[in-house]
């Protein structure tokens, strides 16, 4: 039997005023009419200027779906808002979220719990676009974007990183990540709960999973479960829920790691964790409750019921 809802009133942010603004409108759109169908009562809110919280004192909702991505909506600040306000909020609170947004204190993180993670620096942009900061192939990512916006690899033989890190019409964070590159496979592990529901394969024929193949028609494929040995499977799952835990993160989670089976080592290196991860029907975390037995409308259901304050 299911239980009765303990909200009724739930308002969803979605789009807001980042890179990833376009994921988040599909995202949250989703998410509002799953949970009409599942008898909830649902307010669409687009927080596209410094207006959130008189748009919330109007609404007045019991909980708050955070279906928000990027900077601003998932590194914390809107978390600090419904904070404030006093109001059940989705997914991680204020410090989870600040920590996994930002990918080198997030690493700082991992490596302190023991988990495994390459080597990285961060930098200025500019001086990323100088001359190489390490020795290729190597990683340059803005250090708290998410949904592969700003990536660059740097393969070997490439006499020089991207020139376009250095051009005044740069939009993204100034702040560079440059890290190791790891070869291998794509692999994305969600955690519903603090347990981890499924490993999925990514396959592209792009260069590498940037944002083209993670939102365009055709950009990628997703294999779930994974075709990998079982040990693999078992320690990718465990290490997504320990990163989960070390971020003190809470709801659902997505983690992304590569494992590299080029040699007997087959170790797996943690990239991030996404604290809200996409939310369309063919995301990977909707693909992977479906996997584990959860409707669409039940995941979506299960985040509302799991909002709280003091996250």
């Amino acid at each position: 039997m299911t239980p009765l809802p303990r909200f009724h009133k739930i308002a969803v942010l979605l789009g807001g005023v980042s890179a990833e603004r376009e994921v988040s409108l599909n995202s949250g759109r989703f998410c509002a009419a799953a949970l009409r169908e599942e008898g909830y009562e649902v307010v669409e809110i687009d927080p596209k200027t410094s207006d959130l919280a008189a748009q919330l004192n109007r609404v007045k909702p019991d909980a708050v779906f955070n279906a928000l991505h990027g900077r601003w909506g998932e590194d914390g600040c809107v978390q600090g808002l419904l904070e404030v306000l006093g109001l059940a909020y989705t997914h991680s609170g204020v410090l989870a979220s600040a920590l996994a947004m930002h990918k080198q204190r997030a690493k700082d993180v991992f490596r302190a719990a023991g988990l495994p993670v390459v080597n990285s620096i961060v930098v200025d942009r500019r001086q990323a676009a100088q001359t190489h900061l390490m020795a290729p192939p190597y990683v340059i990512k803005p250090v708290n974007e998410g949904s592969s916006v700003g990536v660059f690899i740097v393969r070997e033989g490439d006499n020089r990183p991207p020139e376009s890190l250095g051009r005044d019409d740069w939009t993204l964070s100034d702040e560079m990540m440059v890290e190791e590159y790891v070869p291998g496979r794509e692999l994305s592990i969600g955690v519903m709960g603090g347990r981890a529901l499924a490993v999925t394969e990514i396959t592209t024929s792009h260069s590498f999973y940037d944002y083209e193949a993670k939102y365009s028609e055709g950009g990628s494929k997703h294999v779930i479960p994974a075709p990998i040995p079982q040990t693999v499977m078992e320690r990718a799952m465990a290490l997504a829920e320990q990163a989960h835990a070390a971020l003190g993160c809470r709801g659902v989670t997505r983690t992304d790691l590569r494992y590299d089976d080029s040699t007997d080592a087959h170790r797996l290196i943690l990239l991030e964790v996404n604290t809200q991860p996409g939310m369309t029907k063919t995301s990977l975390v909707p693909e992977q409750a479906a996997f584990a037995g959860f409707s669409y409308g039940a995941l979506c259901r299960w985040i509302v019921e799991d909002a709280s304050c003091g996250r």
